[in-house]
């Protein structure tokens, strides 16, 4: 199969952020008590309650780990994009709660990633989403 160059460059952004979301996930859960410790104490001053700080800190890597795992090979691509802007707005919604802008700078970049590759979801190829169905 021979790729355009913006079918190429979508299928190498969805590779890109989907290691990324997978590794973050990878990194995370061996270490998922600590990595929840951190969280909890950062946000000890908002006004989120520490169980749903504890919730979402024990399910994030969870997530982040399965967004990758859909992304890398293309399945799923369009919910799994969706996914991640929703894992992305809700980062931004904290960091903003702790009043860390360049934190939520870094992740508009994110989110801005994440539209373009949405915006081109016409030109993914090399992907499960396009194998045939029974």
């Amino acid at each position: 199969m021979r790729l355009t160059n913006v079918e190429l460059a979508f299928v190498l952004g969805r590779l890109l952020l989907g290691v990324n979301f997978l590794m973050h996930g990878l990194v995370r859960l061996p270490k998922l008590p600590v990595f929840r410790a951190g969280i909890l104490k950062e946000f000890a001053a908002s006004p989120l309650p520490p169980g749903l700080v504890s919730a979402f800190a024990t399910v994030l890597p969870f997530v982040e780990g399965g967004i990758g795992l859909l992304l890398v090979p293309g399945l799923l691509t369009r919910p799994a994009l969706v996914a991640a802007m929703l894992v992305i707005i809700s980062l931004v919604f904290g960091s903003s709660l702790l009043e860390k802008w360049s934190l939520v700078g870094d992740q508009l970049l994110y989110g801005l990633y994440i539209i373009t590759l949405v915006a081109h979801l016409q030109h993914n190829r090399l992907c499960l989403d396009r194998l045939p169905t029974s």
